[in-house]
């Protein structure tokens, strides 16, 4: 028994280092070998972009300006507000804009962002599909850098760069941010190889005539790009095409917002299961398994390899490292969850190992919901508007 225990935590200790670590430099080699650019010119398509909101009366204003100063020309961009029942006000305050171009889609009864991005692309009359929400702030020439790329007949899909604003400092925001900056060295390296694993629902832009309409329990900025790469066209990463937005604020929203996300997500790759067969989309499975499904099981595996340490305790020191340093590590991780807005080097330490143990928490806890059947349909995102301001430049 203590045998098979040592075997196994040194085969899932190997798959762990190799999606954090493995992967990455896989990427890099492979991409350096066999590198795919994409064509780009100055182009202008038309364009809708499409803003998703829910009871975004605080934020709203600060968008449509944001909006309003982007550098598109008018008379090539359309603009729809989907609001999904919002009962705030939302929908008044982007009423008395429509003089300036915008234009308000009101779902009657709230059905999900989903049901109401299939309902505004019946409507748009762009080539291109911009899909944005409400707290993000785009910089003047975000949709230029977007549709640049559609000059690529290859390119069906553009997902732009959301940054996390920088005036916020709580010990939430800045281990997403750090997270996210190694989601970008990750999209940009996929992006080289062929095709990035889904978008980001706040600045992502796709060719009108590859949407699919989606069941309302879709998570739309990953269903879509990953069903435009099933049907041979690429899905792409644009650093340049850049908007700022604040994260959840606090763990606590932080963990909702994952669990939700992964949650739709798990959905979303099962309902598109051939991107999951290198046999029809080539080497782009193997991405969707080590940059998606595999890192969401995080959380059982290193449960495992800790299991493992104990059972193999008597046999070896390095065991019993494992499952000392794993017990550490959560008592490090508890301290981290209880001082949250402490900053320093010890702290960020500890907020690192409960950021790591919480989010993968949040992965397996949607995975298991989405399993079990219960999907999060209705958006109601986590905001934390300390951040926002209208400011674009």
């Amino acid at each position: 028994m203590t045998s098979i225990a040592a075997v196994l935590v040194w085969l899932v200790v190997f798959v762990i280092a190799y999606l954090y670590t493995g992967y990455p430099l896989v990427l890099w080699l492979v991409s350096r070998i066999r590198p795919r650019t994409v064509y780009s010119q100055s182009i202008t398509f038309s364009v809708t972009l499409l803003i998703s909101v829910y009871n975004e009366a605080r934020i709203i204003s600060s968008k449509l300006k944001n909006t309003m100063a982007l550098d598109y020309p008018n008379e090539r961009l359309e603009v729809i507000v989907v609001s999904d029942a919002s009962t705030d006000g939302t929908d008044s305050i982007v009423e008395a804009l429509a003089g300036r171009g915008f234009k308000l889609l009101r779902i009657p009864e709230r059905r999900g962002k989903t049901m109401g991005l299939n309902a505004a692309i019946r409507q748009a009359r762009g080539e291109i599909i911009v899909f944005s929400d409400a707290n993000i702030l785009y910089q003047k020439d975000a949709i230029r850098q977007l549709v640049r790329n559609f000059a690529d007949p290859n390119v069906g899909c553009v997902t732009g760069n959301s940054c996390y604003v920088e005036n916020l400092k709580s010990a939430a925001h800045v281990q997403e941010n750090n997270y996210w900056r190694y989601e970008q060295i990750i999209r940009s390296l996929e992006s080289r190889l062929g095709s990035t694993v889904g978008g980001d629902g706040a600045i992502f832009a796709i060719r009108k005539d590859l949407y699919t309409p989606l069941q309302p329990d879709a998570i739309n900025d990953l269903v879509i790009p990953l069903q435009i790469v099933a049907r041979g066209y690429r899905a792409i990463f644009e650093p340049a095409a850049v908007g700022f937005e604040p994260s959840a604020g606090d763990f606590k929203g932080e963990f909702r917002r994952k669990r939700r996300i992964v949650n739709r997500s798990w959905r979303g790759i099962v309902s598109v299961p051939e991107v999951l067969d290198p046999r029809v989309v080539g080497i782009f499975a193997w991405q969707v398994w080590s940059h998606k499904v595999l890192r969401w099981l995080m959380l059982p595996m290193v449960l495992t390899v800790a299991a493992g340490c104990f059972i193999a305790y008597p046999t070896g020191l390095i065991y019993r490292l494992g499952a000392v340093g794993f017990m550490a590590s959560l008592v490090i991780a508890g301290l981290g969850g209880l001082a949250q807005d402490r900053l320093g080097r010890l702290a960020r330490l500890a907020h690192g190992l409960f950021y790591f143990y919480m989010v993968n928490l949040a992965a397996f806890a949607g995975i298991i919901m989405a399993i079990a059947g219960r999907v999060e349909v209705m958006w109601t995102p986590e905001r934390n508007t300390s951040g926002i301001s209208t400011d674009n430049s």
